[in-house]
């Protein structure tokens, strides 16, 4: 790893910020502060050491340039990370890590004022009601309309990455990771009452119509990012960006 340019963030976790100083000082790293993205993208290789929280954070704000990315889990979960077993020889464990790619997905939400939005989703994307009556939602799969009416909550649709997210509290299946599988999830369904979900190929197109949508408004957030009073959002794979994570 010789002249390549290998950056290193943490979270706030105490125990991840004594962890980068030690890295620093042993291997010359590059202290990347996460709120500047153009120094980050000028790297070879990024270190993250926190949770998935963190990972998530870091490719969104690398999503335009990405940059391999090695994630060591001083988290709770840590799905997208490592296990801390490189003491002592660190760089020589990256060097044999293998990379898996992660393909996000793009969410096209519609407003009841007929304004679109794009936005892209590494974990999910989700749809939620607003008040307090439950959500109606058609779903459609690839042209081909597969529930005429879901009352519920919500709906998500789940990368691998995001599996053991929200999808995971609302008793989604895990998917192996970078596998090219989505999780089509609903949040709290009331009818059809014995719906769990399905497992999907990733390149499927899917479109939820929000019936009703006037006095049963619904949100939708791709990942962190909201936007209100939809009435139609589409969910596909997003080829133009891809992530690589190294195990």
């Amino acid at each position: 790893m010789k002249n390549q340019k290998i950056g290193i963030i943490s979270s706030d976790n105490k125990e991840a910020i004594t962890r980068k100083k030690q890295l620093i000082e042993k291997y010359n790293l590059i202290d990347l502060p996460l709120k500047k993205r153009p120094q980050l993208t000028k790297m070879d290789l990024i270190i993250a050491l926190g949770g998935d929280g963190l990972m998530l954070h870091l490719l969104h704000l690398i999503e335009e340039n990405p940059v391999p990315v090695y994630g060591i889990n001083f988290g709770t979960v840590g799905f997208l990370m490592n296990s801390d077993c490189g003491k002592n020889n660190l760089l020589n464990i990256i060097t044999k890590a293998e990379p898996s790619v992660l393909k996000p997905l793009k969410m096209i939400a519609t407003d009841i004022e007929n304004k679109k939005h794009q936005l892209l989703a590494i974990n999910e994307v989700s749809l939620i009601r607003q008040k307090n009556q439950a959500a109606k939602i058609k779903i459609d799969i690839n042209g081909k309309t597969r529930i005429e009416s879901l009352a519920a909550d919500g709906v998500l649709v789940a990368t691998s990455a995001g599996s053991t997210a929200y999808n995971l509290s609302v008793r989604g299946p895990i998917i192996p990771f970078a596998s090219d599988i989505i999780a089509l999830t609903p949040i709290s369904p009331f009818r059809p009452r014995h719906w769990h979900g399905a497992l999907l190929p990733a390149n499927s197109k899917i479109k939820f119509t929000i019936l009703d949508y006037k006095s049963r408004p619904v949100s939708a957030t791709a990942d962190y990012n909201e936007v209100r009073n939809v009435k139609e959002v589409e969910v596909i794979e997003d080829k133009a960006h891809q992530f690589t994570i190294l195990f």
